[in-house]
């Protein structure tokens, strides 16, 4: 027997695939408090929309069978076949969504427009994936293509933002229609409640929701679960008692042939009755967005064996219920539950459109903060809620903004027919975006024949552009809503990106060349002050043009200074070994050091004093390296060369001392009654290197370590981006005024990194772009 260290293999084999097992249930069990909520509520409201309009002149069995059979069709094709099997495998290390696919596109091709144009990532392992399949001729033409006409990449940059934008206002119809339509229950019981009375109790319900969202998901996460679990229990069991009680041959729906049938019966107003089957499908879209949260294996585990069979035993039931009470089609959910289970199901029903409507918030705060590390969303205050799971967190602004929609669309519509409406016209807005990046993804990531692409395309988007044919017939009536969200949302988006592409490409123009920097420098007088002076910039090689328009009109700066360039990539996460460049700018004796940063569109700065002692660190072991490493002896004279990858963990590091950040200390003068904050000091951990054979510290890292003790400054530009005075007016408009006002009500980079404010130079400067 193979025996290792004692323990036989078989036997340590059986735990690890036991243990990945467990794991994977236990994923599969939590994520029926994130994901499934929103699919799982839509039952309360499916059949009283469809049946709202002209259908409800077809009330025969035919019609009920047909709307049945759609439904299972719908959900059989859609959420599972599509999203389930299919598109949970076009996954970005891990990650889901509408970003995910447009970013596996941008490393791959020249296709998007987000890849970040300053540094080489070369480097980054995730850049460097290479496929063994061969690529295609299809998928060569189609990235040439692309690449050759920019205007087509502009149009496939838009069509995300698009599609990112109807997420966003699907996190304001969710909440609307799941929670106004389960507290409509309460007219079945009581019909002479009034409709303003179940409109105040949404609006309170709405409000104590997102009032809940600042404590974060993790603190009543453990809650969900059951919720839903129990939920799908009650309509799961009260579909099969309905089945057995009112009619068990609605199973015949499962037939495709009563959707002919129904078309054929009901013609023109069976095409209109499509805006309300769409609502099956909701919670889609929002599976293969959080994904990054779960696995695929546990997404399709609990899917597959829970809330898909739950589901088609509800629609069933309710329909076995229709067949034989026609005069219910406008409340037959609730008409269809036992009088025994009536509050029970209420109750839960109430708590399981919480849980839906919780999923669909924190989706729309992690996309709208991948889109503003991504440059394509002003600059907001984002919260981490755990400090265990990153992508748990809290956007107040978009909070609030959120609920002021949710309860101005709740007391304006007041009705959910129209609120069906819009919401079927946003949820099938983002499936059709996300099957047209699917054709993009099989060809030019996936390496597959162009064939399969196009099945997959026509195949699906021929069932969604049928969908979308209905429900964009009811604009007039509620369907303008989203598209007017959308409309706003992309203009700002669009209009926040333009702009910020061109701020960097203007410091990228007017950079100032090391060479004749350094030589200008010393003919200057220069002044070089005690302390570390970090220089923020947008800039990953040259002088940014900021810093030389503080050097012209004060000519001083600090005794070390690092030119530091934060860069997200269009990856979720970058490897700590991998995030930090570390170059020398000119000889050793100007102490100019450069310093690139690169986070993933998943990850960020949490705690600035962390960031600043890690930058540090990573100096000096690129010291150590250049010391250690014969071949770099002329590293010294280094004037604009190639960046070092500094690893996350570099063993030579071992020797630790305490250092006293007393930072506050630097910070009196500025300060008002000049008292230091004796909470402000901290003591930090900082490594310093220890060299083979040298028992004492190199000069050189010495004084850098000394200058930090005299203090540390934040330099960062502050500046005013203005269209250059030959631009069109639709460019002055674009840039003076709407990215102007996006910057006037955002937050400050400063604020944005955390930067103390008594320690801060802010530069400013007019951009001519």
């Amino acid at each position: 027997m193979d025996v290792e260290g004692g323990v036989p293999v078989q036997s340590r084999w059986r735990r690890s695939s036991w243990g990945l097992q467990k794991a994977t249930l236990l994923l599969a069990y939590q994520s029926f408090g994130v994901v499934y909520g929103d699919l799982c509520i839509s039952p309360v409201y499916v059949y009283k929309n469809t049946f709202s309009g002209k259908l409800r002149l077809h009330e025969e069995d035919e019609e009920i069978l047909g709307v049945l059979s759609l439904v299972l069709w719908s959900l059989t094709l859609i959420p599972l076949l599509k999203y389930i099997i299919l598109v949970l495998g076009a996954d970005d290390n891990g990650e889901g969504g509408t970003f995910a696919l447009y970013s596996l596109m941008c490393r791959r091709s020249r296709m998007g427009l987000l890849n970040n144009i300053h540094a080489n990532h070369g480097s980054l392992s995730a850049y460097n994936q290479e496929d063994p399949r061969e690529e295609p001729k299809s998928s060569l033409a189609i990235k040439g293509f692309f690449e050759k006409h920019y205007s087509l990449r502009v149009v496939l940059l838009l069509f995300v933002l698009m599609g990112t934008s109807m997420v966003i206002g699907d996190g304001v119809f969710t909440p609307t229609m799941s929670v106004l339509s389960a507290v409509s229950g309460l007219r079945i019981k009581f019909p002479e409640l009034h409709q303003n009375y179940t409109v105040l109790i949404a609006c309170v319900v709405l409000v104590g929701l997102f009032a809940l969202q600042h404590y974060g998901t993790h603190r009543v996460g453990f809650l969900f679960a059951p919720i839903l679990l129990a939920w799908l229990g009650c309509i799961g069991g009260i579909g099969i008692y309905n089945i057995f009680k009112w009619n068990p041959s609605v199973i015949r729906a499962v037939s495709p042939y009563y959707i002919y049938n129904f078309f054929r019966k009901a013609g023109k107003d069976g095409w209109s009755s499509l805006g309300g089957i769409v609502l099956c499908m909701t919670g889609a879209e929002a599976m293969f967005a959080d994904l990054g949260h779960f696995s695929k294996l546990s997404l399709r585990l609990g899917f597959t064996i829970v809330v898909y069979p739950c589901l088609v035993l509800a629609y069933m039931g309710e329909a076995a219920y229709l067949s034989k009470h026609r005069e219910d089609l406008q409340s037959s959910f609730y008409k269809a539950l036992p009088d025994r289970v009536f509050w029970p199901v209420l109750i839960i029903a109430t708590l399981a459109t919480v849980v839906g409507s919780q999923a669909i918030i924190s989706a729309t705060f992690s996309i709208i903060s991948q889109c503003r590390a991504l440059g394509c969303f002003p600059r907001i205050k984002v919260i981490h809620t755990s400090s265990h799971v990153h992508g748990q967190i809290y956007i107040p602004e978009v909070n609030w903004f959120l609920m002021f929609l949710c309860l101005a669309v709740t007391v304006g519509f007041r009705d959910t027919e129209m609120i069906g409406n819009a919401y079927g016209l946003a949820v099938i807005l983002v499936m059709f975006a996300t099957t047209c990046l699917m054709f993009l993804v099989i060809t030019t990531v996936w390496n597959r024949s162009v064939l399969w692409a196009v099945l997959f395309t026509v195949g699906f988007g021929s069932i969604e552009l049928t969908y979308l044919s209905a429900c964009l017939a009811k604009v007039p009536h509620g369907g303008w809503l989203p598209l007017l969200l959308s409309l706003v949302t992309l203009l700002a988006m669009s209009t926040w990106h333009y702009g910020t592409k061109k701020k960097q490409e203007y410091e990228l123009q007017n950079k100032v060349c090391l060479d004749r920097f350094l030589s200008l420098s010393s003919g200057m007088g220069l002044v070089r002050v005690p302390g570390v002076g970090f220089v923020y910039s947008s800039a990953a090689n040259g002088v940014p043009p900021m810093f030389a328009h503080f050097v012209t009109n004060f000519p001083a700066f600090h005794r070390v200074l690092i030119f530091v360039s934060l860069q997200t990539l269009t990856v979720p996460k970058v490897s700590p070994g991998e995030r930090f460049l570390v170059g020398r700018i000119g000889p050793p004796a100007n102490r100019l050091f450069r310093c690139v940063v690169r986070h993933g569109y998943k990850e960020g700065i949490s705690d600035h004093f962390s960031f600043e002692n890690q930058l540090l660190m990573k100096v000096v072991e690129f010291l150590q390296l250049q010391e250690n490493d014969a071949e770099l002896g002329g590293a010294a004279e280094y004037s604009g060369g190639e960046l070092s990858v500094i690893s996350a963990a570099a063993p030579s590091s071992q020797l630790l001392a305490d250092v006293d950040a007393a930072l506050m200390a630097s910070y009196s003068s500025n300060s008002s009654g000049g008292d230091i904050d004796a909470g402000a000091v901290r003591r930090v951990r900082f490594e310093e290197p220890c060299w083979a054979g040298a028992e004492e510290m190199k000069s050189e890292v010495k004084a850098l370590l000394e200058e930090r003790e005299s203090g540390v400054s934040y330099m960062i530009g502050h500046t005013c981006v203005l269209a250059h005075e030959s631009s069109s007016a639709v460019k002055k408009f674009a840039v003076n005024i709407v990215y102007s006002f996006l910057r006037r009500n955002s937050r400050r980079p400063a604020v944005v990194l955390g930067i103390p404010h008594t320690s801060l130079i802010e530069v400013g400067m007019t951009y001519r772009v």
